[in-house]
């Protein structure tokens, strides 16, 4: 086969690393893929993979009618046997270029927490839980398959030392280190992150903890002013937010405890570390035998009741930093897990029997549904581009990032 891959971007992020390893075992099965998409900073982990890269143009618009024009020249070109877009408009894009014009075969997989109307209903679809393909089926007429977030368990495996990664970080022996490895985002992350900091500062009153948040993003500068006054407070750096790290795998094997959410918190497991899995809303539960069917149907992510403040988070870590013995547990039972569950070499077998059968039966274009979709996407479009929505959008980012420097959290703007 001849494939396709088209990630939604190529800023470091848990679901773009998911595509380009998938797309990397692929090919090691014997299959020709190319991946096409915006440059950014995963073009060189492409490389690394041994995978050709296709630059895609950076047109802004969503579906950008360049991109458009660019997919069907490449498929026409490169005799594409089928296209796996990941997310709703870059899915849009190879439809309106390669599938309806030149019948070229899609497969769209969707790992946003919520099923989006912009992805026409007869296009096969790749859902990330149990949950959302559920939901998925309600609405798409197209078949719709689950494949949870893949972890390359050779890469990422218990012996990686972490010792330099502390060292570096002036960790003591005695010092408890919890990390996160997250985008420093608004939507879907700060939730989290500001109750991560908040967790660490009650901690602190008893445990010698450090919080090493690792990452990069807009909610930065915002989430390092709360850090400096909790350690203003106890008179150390109990938060350090060190940037973003290409292959954070030192990181996650140099804590005591992670927490984190989606393939994050998988690549902890794997690596054998204990998590306490994160969410919106104040959700957060320690990975464990008693919540293993929960996170197999939800995925790795969660809502709770947004409770104020981070005591239940805060209870979580100190139940596994009381008790080395059950973090050394839970860690064996997290790695055991991806590697039975989630590893990458079962997701690839998954999804080559996936593109077989999407090849087989590739469906009908469907121009009802085409329509249908990018009416959705255009007044999405129109929605974000109306001055009064940016206006309206730039008070909110505004009030968020004001909360998290510091005061109580969540803060009454939180929701739209």
């Amino acid at each position: 086969m001849r494939i396709l891959v088209y990630p939604h971007d190529l800023a470091i992020g848990g679901s773009q690393i998911n595509a380009i390893d998938l797309a990397a075992g692929i090919a090691v099965a014997g299959h020709e893929v190319m991946v096409y998409g915006i440059e950014g900073p995963l073009v060189d982990y492409i490389e690394e993979r041994g995978l050709k890269f296709l630059p895609a143009h950076q047109q802004r618009q969503r579906p950008a009618p360049m991109r458009i024009a660019q997919i069907a020249s490449i498929a026409a070109r490169e005799r594409i046997d089928l296209i796996h877009a990941y997310e709703w408009s870059t899915c849009l894009e190879a439809h309106y270029g390669a599938g309806l014009a030149l019948g070229v075969p899609l497969l769209c997989t969707v790992l946003s927490m919520a099923v989006m109307p912009y992805v026409p209903a007869s296009v096969p679809l790749i859902m990330g839980t149990e949950d959302l393909g559920d939901e998925a089926r309600k609405v798409q007429r197209g078949d719709v398959w689950v494949i949870e977030p893949p972890i390359d368990v050779e890469r990422d495996h218990p012996g990686i030392d972490g010792s330099e990664f502390r060292k570096k970080h002036a960790i003591g022996k005695d010092d408890l280190l919890v990390v996160s490895v997250s985008r420093l985002a608004l939507d879907l992350k700060l939730d989290a992150l500001v109750r991560a900091i908040d967790a660490a500062d009650l901690l602190a009153a008893r445990y010698p903890v450090k919080l090493i948040l690792v990452g990069g993003g807009p909610a930065h500068g915002a989430l390092m002013e709360r850090a400096r006054a909790v350690n203003a407070r106890w008179g150390y750096e109990v938060i350090a937010l060190p940037g973003p790290e290409a292959d954070p795998r030192a990181a996650y094997a140099a804590a005591d405890v992670v927490i984190g959410m989606g393939s994050s918190a998988l690549r902890a497991l794997s690596i054998g570390r204990p998590v306490v899995v994160q969410g919106e809303e104040a959700f957060s539960e320690v990975f464990e035998p008693a919540t293993l069917d929960l996170f197999l149907r939800q995925g790795f992510y969660g809502l709770a009741d947004s409770a104020p403040g981070a005591s239940r988070l805060a209870v979580q870590i100190e139940t596994l930093f009381a008790d080395p013995a059950r973090r050394e547990a839970l860690g064996r039972f997290g790695r055991e897990t991806v590697v039975r569950r989630f590893s990458l070499e079962r997701a690839v077998q998954v999804q080559l029997d996936i593109y077989r059968q999407v090849l087989a039966a590739p469906g009908r274009r469907n121009l009802a549904d085409a329509v249908r979709s990018g009416f959705h996407a255009l007044k999405l479009e129109i929605d974000n581009h109306l001055p009064a929505r940016k206006r309206e959008r730039r008070r909110w980012e505004t009030a968020l990032l004001d909360a998290a420097r510091q005061g109580a959290w969540p803060p009454p703007t939180f929701s739209r």
